[in-house]
């Protein structure tokens, strides 16, 4: 069991993972990553082959190939092809490491000092390491039908000027840094320029205007001179092969996270920058490989995270099929399930967990109603929160090995671990798991909140009930060590009645026609609508535990309907997260009552009966027919949200626990449901979130009491500003004037920052008109000075 300190381990999928083969030839099971850009540039994409020790299984392939990734210019297309297996002697595996070690390196540090020498040691050592090669494909249309891989490049690391070439005039005849090498060597390559540290890519000799030490360079505002005389003025390098073509050439591309959710674009059609170097100044470190074979492993560590995260999610399903046997659960929907909001990428548990919150809410509370039927609606809420609080769920969650498939942190590339790279190479520590499928290593150890763990469990129930396997869903939530179940049982709480018949205490057949469902227990809607006040003798118990019942299936069927109509790309977790708060609360219900006029049918006494009235005045001359109840500047009575509630858990329990005859039955009374268009939230809710999203002061005053009115004032400083609501908001009760108190401080806040923004806007444009004029005058004195 892993400990419920602060570390917990990251794991890493055997599938990556191999030892040491003893001098024997090696297998690897290749496959063609094909790589389709869908935008303009100047540079075109290449193939890749992955090499790897383990056969992938077809889900993984499936699963990898079709998935776009965002970058700058557009999107970049990944298709995985499954080919033939080769055999590599380890003299070709330690070449094979060696190449990919010095191309990362490159583009990831961008340090010479970094890279790679003849004596380090890329062999396989005796213990568990990360092992897979990536190697440069050929380009298609020359591909031979023999070999895929294109070896040139590979074994060329180290680089010597003293490897022959396949030019037919093969002759050392350019003068490089401390060497002279065949200009075939120079065609496609990485160069190093020690006079300013940088590194290169080389991808044509001379360009198109056969430039050489002697030619023009224009300096912009600084003026023309030739690349002689800059090198000598700016670096103090003297050109002794000015003659020499210059290289033509661009800076490395940067290696980023692929897989964030907001990136920003690259203006379509956007030119590279380039630069011009004479060869003097340039040490070559890689040669030959082609500015497209770089730049497609600048994409590298972002895909192979990617692919890693989908094994972890694969070793994870595996592990769950070992103990009970779902329906086909996609691994994308797996990994969603274990990839945090911190990894800021397109998809995390946001939605999921969401899901599973509800359901888990709900298979408890249908346990705990069935199997306490003497609890009241008390003690079942505390038990419900004693079995799925969230340091609850976090002891279940440790206890079955989760915290070690969790995505927590965004991707940092730099921080990637190169296969075959020993300078940061890692101890990996194979870890038992409850599994004879799953095989996983130990990578390191982090921290987890309390929270993600938390989290995590509840987004793998909602991945199963995504797929619309609730009975798997059930099994997981049993496998962490929830004991639930869907049998059905008597209902034998003491509320029959033999000396009154139900008809006569509660208008049935009116009420048959309202909520659109015949009680085969006509007792369980007198319960439903029994509020404590209103228990008498022929009365005995009231809707507390209908109530508990019911809010736990409305929340359920409610989430459950607005994560199938709007879990899409189009709307994010956030936004589904909000129309389900939007819909699932007191207010909404309330006005739901008063619409179906359940308000007189409540059986209770004077005391709630004046305050229903006081609800009923106050909505009176409003129109309800397209609004949502916390929208209204009023009142509402707490009992009406209840019998909501109440009523739904009645029909639960009088339909054999269908839920879906609740929805279908309570869904009138709840319409016009929030959509996209009507979506606005709670004006306290908003508040709450502008503030902690923009790190803004919020202060509520003790609200005052007096004449039966209650007064609130809330005060927000942000930037040197303060709002304040004046005069204080007054309502009858503490919850309306929190309401109409928040709304009014939204509504200074967002007039402010409106006419922040236009000034913003205004003296922008005048910025920018000031540059442009600026630009104008300084081009056209350049333009008279160099026509004299």
């Amino acid at each position: 069991m892993e400990g419920f300190g602060n570390a917990y381990p990251s794991y890493v999928p055997s599938e990556l993972v191999s030892c040491s083969s003893k001098g024997r030839n090696v297998t690897y099971h290749c496959y063609l990553m094909e790589l389709e850009q869908h935008y303009e540039y100047q540079v075109s994409v290449n193939d890749i082959v992955l090499a790897i020790r383990s056969e992938l299984d077809s889900e993984i392939v499936d699963t990898l190939s079709g998935t776009s990734f965002d970058v700058k210019r557009g999107k970049l297309l990944v298709n995985l092809r499954h080919l033939e297996p080769i055999q590599l002697s380890p003299e070709k595996v330690q070449s094979c490491r060696r190449f990919q070690t010095t191309l990362f390196r490159i583009l990831l540090n961008r340090d010479v000092t970094k890279l790679t020498s003849v004596s380090d040691d890329f062999s396989l050592g005796d213990n568990p390491e990360i092992d897979f090669l990536l190697l440069p494909a050929t380009v298609k249309h020359q591909r031979p039908s023999n070999s895929i891989i294109d070896w040139k490049p590979v074994l060329s690391v180290p680089f010597s000027s003293e490897s022959t070439c396949d030019c037919k005039d093969h002759a050392c005849n350019v003068r490089i840094r401390n060497d002279s090498v065949c200009s075939c060597k120079l065609e496609n390559c990485v160069v190093y320029t020690p006079h300013n540290g940088s590194i290169y890519i080389i991808y044509t000799t001379d360009g198109t205007k056969k430039l050489n030490g002697n030619s023009t360079l224009n300096q912009g505002l600084k003026g023309i001179t030739t690349y002689k005389e800059h090198f000598k003025k700016r670096h103090g390098i003297e050109l002794g092969f000015e003659h020499q073509s210059l290289l033509h050439g661009r800076n490395l591309f940067k290696v980023e996270n692929y897989l964030l959710k907001t990136r920003q674009k690259t203006e379509k059609g956007k030119n590279m920058s380039s630069v011009d170097l004479p060869p003097e100044v340039c040490s070559v470190i890689m040669s030959p490989i082609s500015i497209g074979t770089i730049y497609s492993f600048s994409f590298i560590p972002s895909i192979m995270h990617w692919l890693e995260g989908l094994l972890v999610a694969f070793n994870l399903k595996r592990m769950l099929l070992d103990h009970f046997t779902p329906n086909d659960i996609p691994i994308s929907k797996v990994l969603q399930a274990i990839t945090a909001k911190g990894c800021e990428e397109a998809y995390d548990y946001d939605y999921l967990e969401t899901l599973g919150d509800s359901y888990l809410k709900y298979i408890v509370s249908q346990q705990l109603f069935k199997t306490n039927q003497n609890d009241r609606e008390g003690a079942l809420s505390d038990k419900r929160k004693n079995i799925i609080s969230n340091d609850v769920l976090f002891k279940y969650g440790c206890t079955r090995p989760l915290p070690g498939f969790i995505r927590k942190d965004k991707f940092d590339p730099k921080q990637w671990d190169v296969p075959g790279d020993k300078s940061n190479s890692i101890l990996l520590l194979k870890q038992k798991l409850d599994s004879s499928r799953t095989r996983v290593y130990v990578r390191k150890t982090r921290e987890i909140d309390l929270g993600i763990i938390a989290d995590v469990v509840e987004a793998l129930i909602g991945a199963f009930i995504s797929t619309e396997d609730e009975k798997a869903a059930l099994s997981f939530i049993n496998w962490i060590g929830i004991n639930v179940d869907t049998n059905i049982m008597p209902y034998e709480n003491e509320r029959h009645i033999s000396i009154i018949a139900p008809e006569e205490l509660v208008k049935a057949k009116l009420l048959k026609s309202r909520l659109n469902y015949s009680f085969k227990d006509p007792y369980l809607l007198v319960e439903a609508l029994t509020h404590s006040s209103g228990k008498r003798p022929e009365i005995r118990t009231c809707y507390e535990r209908l109530e508990f019942l019911g809010d736990a299936v409305l929340d359920y069927v409610i989430t459950m309907h607005f994560y199938k109509e709007y879990s899409n790309d189009k709307f994010s977790a956030e936004f589904f997260t909000n129309m389900r708060s939007i819909s699932v609360n007191n207010e909404c219900y309330a006005l739901s009552a008063i619409k179906a006029k359940l308000d007189e049918h409540i059986l209770c006494d004077s005391v709630v009966k004046n305050n229903i009235a006081q609800t009923m005045e106050g909505v009176k001359n409003l129109s309800l027919e397209s609004t949502f109840g916390w929208e209204l500047e009023t009142y509402f009575c707490q009992v009406l949200a209840d019998v909501i509630e109440s009523i739904a858990g009645a029909i639960f329990v009088d339909s054999g626990y269908k839920k879906e005859v609740v929805f279908q039955s309570i869904k009138p009374l709840l319409e016009p449901l929030v959509t996209p268009e009507t979506a606005r939230r709670h004006p306290i809710s908003e508040l709450h979130e502008l503030c902690q999203k923009k790190g803004y002061k919020m202060k509520v005053y003790p609200p005052v009491r007096v004449n039966g009115e209650t007064s609130v004032t809330i005060e927000v400083k942000t930037n040197g500003i303060t709002y304040k609501n004046n005069p204080p908001a007054k309502a009858s009760n503490n919850d309306t004037a929190r309401k109409l108190a928040a709304k009014d401080v939204l509504k200074q806040i967002k007039v402010t920052e409106s006419k922040l923004l236009m000034n913003r806007r205004r003296f922008l444009f005048s910025l920018l008109s000031a540059v442009f004029l600026f630009c104008w005058c300084v081009d056209e004195i350049i333009y008279h000075v160099t026509r004299k």
